[in-house]
């Protein structure tokens, strides 16, 4: 026995402290290939997808108002809500699509107590404040604790010394400045109530160089100043505020359906039922900001984010063969675009 433990103390291999640091290396090495292993089949970022589950009792029996409801992602966005039990206002432009939507509905509160309100967002400040005014009323006492600000315009890829005035204007005047006095409009009632919660969609094209999206980019950017300088602002006083990031989503159109055009597309996309999903956990569990995408989108986000002159210096290098790829109607999202398609032998 005496011989057995000098060799165990004697031999380096059989060393305790050698043992236990050589366990402690090979389990931090094993963890790191299990996390970059779940990010390169994620979804969404690592905060959010650790959420899991909806915080029902965040959702259950709020007022939610949500604009861009008569199609994609605002449908399903609907439609998820109105399953958690939540107290719907729905809004577009297109009362008779809403109705649809409404009729569609499932819940403690649907359809029956749905409320459809049509809505322009480029209609002016007076006719939002209108609209405002009927929204805080429709369920007596309660007011509005969710506004989901999911309506957009966004135009095909084109470049960006290509959009003309008509494009530039048309796309803030619905991004940035209806999204923005709607907000301006409602945040009052919701500080006489206590508080409230804006969610707003935005894009993987306002945290990350878009080419071919320079104009929607720029729209999107502007809401993540405005909304996270708001949330900063009021707090303290009961306002919160999550700003959503999707990459490419599989679409649908009035009927909740894919388009062809997305089932034709060589893109790989977040399904819209998902991308309501990780909305909704993002805003039950009050996120301050989320990201949606699968691979590549989401490496470039965390690159920009936390290696900016990496993530721009990739960014520039596919810039130019992105938007000529967007003209062709090909994947804008692939890994070709950084390491060049895959020649054919020829004979």
């Amino acid at each position: 026995m005496k011989i057995l433990d000098s060799l165990f103390v004697a031999s380096p291999l059989l060393n305790p402290r050698k043992m236990l640091s050589l366990i402690c290396v090979s389990l931090g090495l094993l963890l790191l290939i299990g996390l970059l292993f779940k990010f390169a089949f994620a979804d969404g970022d690592f905060t959010l997808i650790s959420k899991k589950h909806v915080k029902r009792e965040a959702i259950e029996g709020k007022v939610v108002w949500i604009t861009g409801a008569s199609r994609g992602i605002g449908e399903i966005l609907a439609k998820q809500f109105a399953n958690l039990d939540a107290k719907l206002i729905l809004s577009a432009r297109n009362k008779s699509e809403l109705e649809r939507v409404k009729s569609e509905l499932k819940g403690k509160y649907a359809p029956e107590d749905v409320k459809v309100l049509p809505l322009d967002l480029a209609s002016g400040e007076e006719s939002l404040k209108h609209v405002v005014e009927q929204a805080v009323s429709l369920f007596p006492g309660a007011g509005v604790d969710y506004l989901v600000h999911n309506a957009a315009y966004e135009r095909p890829k084109s470049k960006a010394s290509d959009a003309t005035e008509e494009t530039l204007k048309t796309t803030f005047d619905v991004n940035v400045f209806g999204t923005i006095t709607l907000t301006k409009l409602v945040a009052p009632h919701m500080l006489n109530q206590g508080g409230g919660h804006f969610v707003v969609i935005s894009s993987a094209a306002g945290k990350v160089p878009s080419p071919g999206q320079a104009i929607y980019s720029a729209s999107k950017h502007a809401l993540h100043g405005y909304f996270h300088s708001l949330r900063s602002e009021f707090c303290q006083k009961g306002i919160k505020v999550t700003v959503v990031c999707p990459g490419p989503i599989e679409t649908s159109n009035g009927t909740g359906t894919s388009t062809s055009e997305d089932k034709k597309s060589p893109e790989k996309r977040v399904s819209s039922e998902r991308c309501a999903e990780l909305t909704i956990i993002a805003a039950s569990h009050n996120l301050k900001e989320a990201w949606i995408s699968h691979q590549p989108v989401l490496l470039v986000m965390y690159l920009v984010q936390y290696m900016p002159s990496l993530g721009f210096w990739l960014m520039d290098k596919v810039g130019g063969k992105r938007v000529e790829v967007a003209e062709k109607k090909g994947n804008t999202y692939s890994w070709n675009l950084l390491f060049g398609e895959k020649k054919t032998k020829t004979n």
